[in-house]
């Protein structure tokens, strides 16, 4: 089958459009169904009791994990790649977290909280998020093993292995800190449960400018790119291209030099 790109459309009457539009809307319908019945299963995944006390930075002090549900039972945690040497948080998952802010009133309506998790010192965390304008909770790990534990940071020891443990598998990654989240559960008696975590792919179901594009008929455009997100940047710095990072410790080694 002929691939049809921008350059090579299908040009068609409307009553041919308007077949194909329904053939591809049975599989639309099927892929939603399908996508409801996963859901359904995620729902059903057992739960792991957390028995450490993770404690972390904020603006007000010392938080426990439990204090980010705040009132709420139902906590998602982002792993948010912001390493204690970088400059800047990663512009991947500022990309992502770009679409959270305007979430939080709603996801508050279903007895959910929201908080993002970063090995970054909070001063730095704190003066990034003012810099883009964020107003959604963030906290910093320095010195905890939350993210070790999670699986969204690795040792010296482990990337010196040459594989990590990440996405439930080990393979190469190119950093020390990795995107993801996490989600927990606390019952009425203050136990706190881990009940679901995705990395990779798995978060991008979150970033509804993906969901845009896939719309339309350059789709997301990347396939002749060094890696996936290449085009990415803090959204204050699209003009200028500019990385505080001169290493980019958070994009993979071979796209360096591209």
């Amino acid at each position: 089958m002929t691939t049809r790109t921008v350059d090579n459309p299908k040009i068609v009457s409307r009553e041919e459009w308007l077949a194909a539009r329904k053939k591809l809307l049975a599989r639309e319908k099927q892929l939603t169904h399908e996508s409801d019945a996963v859901a359904a299963e995620r729902r059903q995944l057992p739960w792991v009791k957390v028995e450490k006390n993770y404690t972390f930075d904020s603006p007000q002090g010392k938080k426990t994990l439990a204090d980010l549900f705040g009132s709420r039972s139902q906590l998602i945690v982002y792993h948010f790649m912001f390493g204690p040497e970088w400059q800047e948080g990663c512009p991947s998952c500022s990309f992502n977290m770009d679409h959270t802010d305007g979430a939080l009133v709603h996801l508050a309506q279903r007895d959910v909280s929201f908080a993002a998790v970063s090995r970054a010192p909070i001063a730095k965390i704190e003066a990034f998020k003012k810099r883009l304008g964020w107003k959604f909770h963030w906290v910093s790990s320095y010195g905890s093993e939350f993210n070790y534990d999670y699986h969204a940071s690795f040792t010296p020891e482990q990337i010196a292995q040459g594989k990590v443990e990440y996405n439930y598998e080990l393979a190469q990654f190119p950093s020390a800190e990795a995107p993801g989240f996490s989600v927990f559960y606390k019952d009425k008696d203050g136990n706190i449960f881990h009940t679901y975590s995705a990395y990779a792919r798995g978060t991008e179901t979150t970033v509804g400018t993906y969901s845009y594009l896939d719309f339309v008929p350059k789709g997301r455009d990347e396939d002749e790119l060094p890696f996936t997100m290449a085009w990415v940047r803090h959204h204050d710095r699209y003009e200028s291209g500019e990385l505080a990072d001169a290493n980019r410790p958070y994009w993979p080694v071979e796209a360096l030099t591209s």
